[in-house]
């Protein structure tokens, strides 16, 4: 491959990645659901995110294939929420930026 075709290539699989994962939103919530399945209202309070915003990050994990939505038999009805086989291979990409963000960070305040 040429590198104008290698640089396109990355260019296009980067921003097919973004529009999956990208946002404040998205990695957070998957690595929250990395620890088990989680009710709706209870995901809202430890990501400290509100419903409505919830709402729509969830419902595009869903479509892209990361997330399982189950309707439980209670009253009232309670949604959980729980990641797919697929999500994990995403685990790599969390793993760097946890490591990459505690780096910044520790730059960042040793800088201040």
């Amino acid at each position: 491959m040429k590198t104008e075709e290698k640089i396109r290539h990355a260019r296009l699989t980067m921003q097919d990645t973004l529009d999956v994962v990208g946002g404040k939103w998205k990695l957070v919530l998957i690595f929250i659901l990395s620890d088990g399945k989680k009710k709706f209202n209870e995901l809202s309070r430890i990501a400290e995110i509100s419903p409505r915003i919830l709402s729509k990050e969830l419902q595009e994990l869903e479509v892209n294939g990361l997330v399982n939505r189950t309707v439980c038999n209670t009253r009232p009805v309670t949604v959980e929420y729980s990641l797919t086989e697929y999500s994990k291979t995403l685990s790599d990409v969390i793993i760097a930026m946890c490591k990459w963000g505690e780096n910044h960070r520790a730059r960042v305040m040793a800088n201040s």
